[in-house]
């Protein structure tokens, strides 16, 4: 199987297998890679209707330009902890930063987000973030204010009397029950069209099931959230050999 970057060639491979309706799985099992590498790939570059392979190139070799440029002097990247491969989790981390970015969430508030998602204590302090993100302090205040009034992140002191932002494990269900609330109220605003244009117009038929969509989406998702609650603050269960296992 092959190893290292995608070259240009099996990135003309990817685009084509997209045009094809070919699933990710299939694609790589064509180029002999991860199924995860093709899907990190697409996703950072555009996404399946959107990839072109010589944008995508380029774009890789500018992010790499760039790291090399703020590598720490030595060329040696800061130590993962439990032994983890530091270019994995780089990679993980714009691929997690670029699908918030895709479902709406601003650029620099889902490079947060996605710190306090895979720091194993799942909370920074601001001087942590700015020497992550090498971003201004406030390029991350600016960032945390957004995130706290969307309820994704909160404020708490460590025993150093410093200010933390934590992600904590109820984020999730938050968000969640937050999406229930806004489909609720739009639901509600297409139902008070109805009375507006006139119950029996085509224009009011069409709000007026637009609402109950909307409806029975807003229910479904508040439910769903309820019942797969207590999920987030599952813990994996430790084997014999004192590993853990979801």
């Amino acid at each position: 199987m092959p190893g290292g970057r995608l070259t240009q060639q099996e990135r003309q491979q990817i685009a084509l297998g997209l045009a094809d309706g070919l699933a990710y799985a299939e694609i790589a099992r064509r180029l002999e890679r991860p199924t995860s590498t093709v899907t990190r790939e697409v996703t950072r570059n555009g996404g399946p209707t959107a990839y072109r392979a010589d944008l995508a190139h380029r774009a890789t070799e500018r992010r790499a330009h760039r790291r090399r440029q703020a590598a720490p002097r030595g060329g040696e990247a800061p130590a993962q902890a439990y032994g983890r491969d530091a270019e994995a989790v780089r990679e993980y981390e714009e691929t997690f930063t670029t699908v918030l970015i895709q479902t709406g969430t601003p650029k620099m508030m889902a490079r947060v987000l996605t710190c306090l998602y895979t720091s194993d204590a799942g909370s920074l302090t601001a001087a942590e973030l700015v020497q992550r993100l090498r971003v201004s302090p406030a390029s991350i205040s600016k960032a945390i204010a957004f995130l706290e009034s969307q309820g994704l992140v909160r404020r708490e002191r460590d025993e150093r009397r410093r200010e933390r932002y934590v992600a904590d494990n109820d984020v999730w269900y938050q968000s969640m029950i937050a999406s229930a609330r806004g489909t609720t109220q739009l639901a509600e605003t297409a139902r008070e069209g109805v009375h507006v244009l006139g119950r029996d117009t085509p224009a009011a038929v069409r709000l007026e099931n637009i609402a109950r969509f909307l409806d029975f989406v807003s229910e479904s998702i508040a439910r769903a959230a309820d019942q797969a609650r207590e999920i987030l603050h599952t813990q994996p269960e430790t084997t014999s050999d004192g590993s853990g296992t979801p």
